[in-house]
């Protein structure tokens, strides 16, 4: 199989594995030294894959729902890609709040012992809808410049 298709099998692991809460496979999708940045999603900025994971394991999720769509993936070497990729998410939380989000995730990615994993990602919404009466939130032109150009996960 060429390297497009197991990067977007990489990607596939990683929506099933979150939805599923199967953390071992989850954090085995990234490498070691990973940034992974939810600051443009109203999050924090994680630096390595032991601290991003201690907060992934930490969300106090009930059930979430994540699809990707749409690839956009970029060899920018022999071991390593780009790529972004249209979300689509629904999540509940403990709290009984809920919100059904689209937007972008923004990655790069490493392949060792022949292997991919997600070396970056950056997760970016357009609008999310949130329940319990709270406004829709809407990106908006000026939050969406990180988007454009051929290859925006380019990092």
């Amino acid at each position: 199989m060429d390297d497009v298709e197991e990067i977007k099998k990489l990607k596939a692991r990683y929506f099933r594995s979150l939805d599923s809460k199967d953390w071992d496979l989850y954090g085995s999708l990234f490498s070691p030294d990973v940034v992974v940045d939810l600051r443009r999603a109203g999050g924090q900025l994680f630096e390595g894959r032991d601290t991003y994971m201690e907060y992934a394991r930490g969300m106090k999720l009930i059930q979430s729902v994540h699809h990707g769509h749409m690839p956009e993936i970029e060899m920018t070497g022999p071991t390593t890609a780009s790529g972004v990729w249209a979300l689509e998410d629904y999540n509940i939380w403990e709290d009984g709040s809920q919100n059904h989000g689209w937007g972008h995730y923004l990655e790069t990615y490493e392949k060792s012992d022949g292997r991919w994993t997600i070396k970056t990602m950056a997760l970016s919404y357009l609008r999310i809808e949130r329940s319990l009466g709270a406004p829709p939130i809407i990106a908006g032109v000026e939050n969406t410049a990180h988007l454009r150009g051929l290859n925006p996960a380019g990092f």
